[in-house]
């Protein structure tokens, strides 16, 4: 059995965020895991540099409450780590910690400073044979998972798991997409990165979230909630669940039920898990074709599966927004995106649909297309 802890939690208050996660930790006995000389990694979301009120980073509330209950009682062996999307380099996550409101006191004396990274070998059977980790992940002996509840234009949703993909170092995480292009593998191998990383911990900032268009162009959605769990697949079905969606609808938890890492039962303990209404709108890249809809219901399901495989949508710029950054080139695993008179071209043949230009967008200028799959 697994448990999920839910504290209600409305606002940013720094007292209410510490009052919430000291309910959470002294619920799921955190003080018990650890001594004073365990090596601790906060493992927040830093997508890419943006202010805490878009709701694309996990807010400094919530690493600062952390830090706080950990180092009053006495555990100061910690390190906040990610790498976001961009270089994982120390001139660039400066920026990043810098825009995401992390450089203040509480959190900047425990910063990642460390820009390297190791090889990890993964499980007995795993397809992936190892994983190239951000060194304070791959040294850490007791890692926080802090994700942010996001919908996401890939993977449908951005919980815990997804989360971890961040212990991948920089622009490695391009090379990824493009060895596993199809959602279903690349689904696959964030399950097998997260029983690589084993996130002891995992709570989950839902103070405010996002839906649309996530990770990064997505609308903030005020959610009031904060959940804490020892097992991440448990708190991705209930954040699922609390998003108003099917669980099993989400590639990431389909993958885990296949590859047997879900939990028989889980338990929710706390305050009450009130599913969200209206649910979350999903990504556009995410939503459906719409024409099952005119079948009988028993057949929507194979003939929404068919419709899929024919279509695909695809990312697709507004010239008229695009500032010529960059950044989409940056991160396209397939790199065929070029800029040209300060404008990005996206041509479609060669496109995995991963949607990384429209993750790293920093002015939301990518939109989801849906068309013909290129033979």
């Amino acid at each position: 059995m697994s448990v999920v802890n839910v504290v209600k939690t409305p606002s940013y208050d720094e007292e209410t965020v510490y009052s919430a996660v000291c309910r959470h930790f002294e619920a799921l006995g955190v003080a018990e895991d650890l001594k004073p000389e365990t090596r601790i990694l906060l493992k927040p979301n830093l997508l890419y540099g943006k202010k805490p009120e878009a709701g694309v980073t996990t807010n400094p509330a919530i690493l600062k409450a952390a830090i706080r209950w950990l180092t009053s009682r006495g555990f100061t062996n910690i390190v906040v780590a990610d790498s976001s999307g961009g270089l994982f380099t120390a001139e660039y996550m400066r920026g990043v910690y810098s825009a995401s409101g992390l450089r203040v006191p509480g959190i900047e004396e425990y910063l990642n400073r460390d820009f390297t990274f190791q090889t990890v070998p993964t499980g007995k059977g795993f397809t992936v044979k190892s994983f190239n980790l951000i060194t304070p992940a791959a040294q850490a002996e007791y890692i926080i998972n802090l994700p942010k509840l996001k919908t996401h234009a890939m993977t449908t949703v951005s919980i815990g798991v997804k989360n971890l993909f961040g212990t991948i170092p920089g622009l490695q995480k391009p090379d990824m997409h493009r060895r596993y292009p199809r959602t279903e593998d690349f689904v696959h191998m964030l399950c097998e990165l997260c029983e690589t990383v084993k996130p002891s911990l995992t709570l989950l900032d839902a103070v405010d979230s996002m839906e649309g268009n996530g990770p990064g162009g997505g609308t903030v959605k005020h959610t009031g909630v904060t959940l804490c769990s020892r097992d991440v697949y448990a708190l991705d079905m209930m954040a699922v669940k609390f998003m108003g969606l099917n669980a099993f609808d989400m590639p990431h938890l389909a993958a885990a039920r296949d590859m047997k890492l879900l939990p028989e039962t889980v338990t929710v303990t706390g305050d009450d898990l009130i599913p969200c209404s209206p649910a979350f709108r999903l990504p556009d890249a995410r939503k459906s074709t719409g024409f099952g809809d005119s079948v009988p219901r028993i057949l929507r399901k194979p003939v929404e599966k068919v419709l899929d495989a024919l279509l695909r949508s695809y990312p697709q710029v507004d010239k008229s927004v695009c500032i010529g950054c960059g950044k989409c080139a940056e991160s396209c695993p397939q790199k065929i995106i070029r800029i040209e008179n300060k404008k990005a071209g996206m041509p479609r043949r060669g496109c995995i649909s991963c949607f990384c230009c429209q993750e790293m967008c920093p002015v939301h200028a990518i939109r989801a297309h849906r068309g013909l799959r290129s033979m």
